[in-house]
């Protein structure tokens, strides 16, 4: 997920798997916060996205990966599972250029992307475990990807202009070979099967909550990088809300996807939604949603937030102060020293901030900035799931 900023993450390491032992809540936070934790599950560890706009992938597989552990009961984090998010991103890079083809160069063709794309390539393509392929053939042990996003943009939208006035029937032959050469090839045979996960790929279903659709019905978010048309269910604010608790409360993590702008969302592990207006507008995928390491936004014990109404988020979505900007994992809920309700948040920009790549992020910052979340429909409190029609 993206905004139209230039791009320079930070460098970090990737944590090892020693470190695979979900984390217990940090007892102090920045600037004198203070952490209980109040439900807390299993995660995998952090992960880097580094110089590439994959923020989806990396997020819809963490919660995938939360989601094998249970379903098969994992004890030993050493046992936890550790997919590739380049296999993922390859495929989608395949899948999009073809729909861009095929749609005349009306798509936006950028690295950035949703759940649907991770869910999508899963169930036609399979997975494949980080060990067996790295996706980095081009001299970094991290994603850096701006040179071959530029290579394909270039490329599909020569074949765009279509010089011949006939396509030939090769050239998705020469994205492959973009992908080869950049990403590395696949080898077929470590392909894990949908079958073979342990999961039920179609058991997960987006929400979302916006009053210019009607509520119980799907639609699909109205976002650039929502290239496949991937639909959420559309119900009110504390629906939305009480679907986050039961899931975490039940054992299920959640996917989340939303706008990380806010002055509130802090490099250091913090997000609160600061009552006052001040978007960080420079950058990195850490940078240009959170500001340069220099700079100290408000970080005060149970700073004055705003209290979100329906009202209030739908205007964030229509003037366009709550955008797609980023993909993370929830999984978990805590509590501050005055007893604010905070949900516990795995990044993808490696192992950084007060808390090693996880963020405590405010009630009232999910109800606000949380574009849509993708959960387990086992999560979804039944009466909900009755009012959208899904068994």
């Amino acid at each position: 997920m993206k905004k139209i900023f230039v791009s320079v993450v930070l460098a970090a390491a990737v944590l090892g798997t020693a470190m695979a032992q979900p984390r217990p809540a940090a007892p102090i936070a920045p600037k004198d916060y203070q952490f209980t934790t109040v439900k807390e599950l299993p995660i995998t560890p952090v992960k880097n996205q580094y110089r590439s706009g994959t923020c989806w992938c990396f997020s819809t597989l963490s919660f995938l990966e939360s989601e094998i552990i249970k379903a098969r009961n994992i004890k030993d984090p050493a046992q936890y599972p550790d997919f590739s998010e380049m296999f993922v991103v390859r495929k989608a890079y395949y899948d999009k250029a073809i729909k861009y083809v095929r749609l005349d160069g009306f798509l936006n063709f950028a690295a950035g992307s949703d759940f649907g794309d991770v869910l999508e390539v899963a169930k036609t393509y399979g997975l494949m475990y980080q060990q067996d392929y790295s996706g980095l053939q081009y001299g970094y042990d991290l994603p850096v990807q701006a040179e071959l996003d530029a290579v394909l943009k270039g490329y599909v939208s020569a074949v765009v202009k279509n010089p011949n006035k006939k396509l030939t029937n090769v050239w998705p032959k020469g994205v492959d070979g973009i992908l080869d050469a950049y990403m590395g090839v696949i080898p077929e045979d470590k392909i894990v099967k949908p079958e073979n996960l342990g999961i039920n790929l179609d058991d997960y279903i987006g929400f979302t909550s916006y009053t210019h659709h009607p509520w119980y019905t799907a639609f699909a978010m109205e976002v650039p990088d929502n290239w496949r048309c991937t639909p959420s269910w559309n119900v009110p604010l504390d629906e939305f809300m009480a679907i986050i608790d039961n899931a975490v409360n039940n054992g299920y993590t959640v996917a989340w996807g939303g706008d990380v702008s806010e002055t509130g969302f802090t490099r250091n592990g913090l997000a609160i939604l600061l009552d006052e207006e001040n978007k960080a507008t420079s950058g990195s995928d850490q940078e240009r949603w959170v500001g340069k390491a220099d700079e100290k936004p408000a970080e005060k014990p149970s700073a004055k937030e705003i209290e979100v109404t329906q009202e209030l988020r739908q205007q964030y979505y229509d003037e366009k102060t709550s955008t797609d900007d980023h993909g993370m994992h929830l999984y978990g809920i805590a509590k501050d020293q005055n007893g604010v309700k905070y949900y516990m948040i795995k990044n993808s920009w490696g192992v950084t901030g007060a808390y090693d790549g996880l963020w405590y992020m405010s009630e009232n910052f999910v109800k606000g900035k949380t574009l849509n979340i993708l959960v387990n429909k086992k999560a979804v409190p039944k009466d909900i799931l009755k009012k959208i029609g899904v068994k």
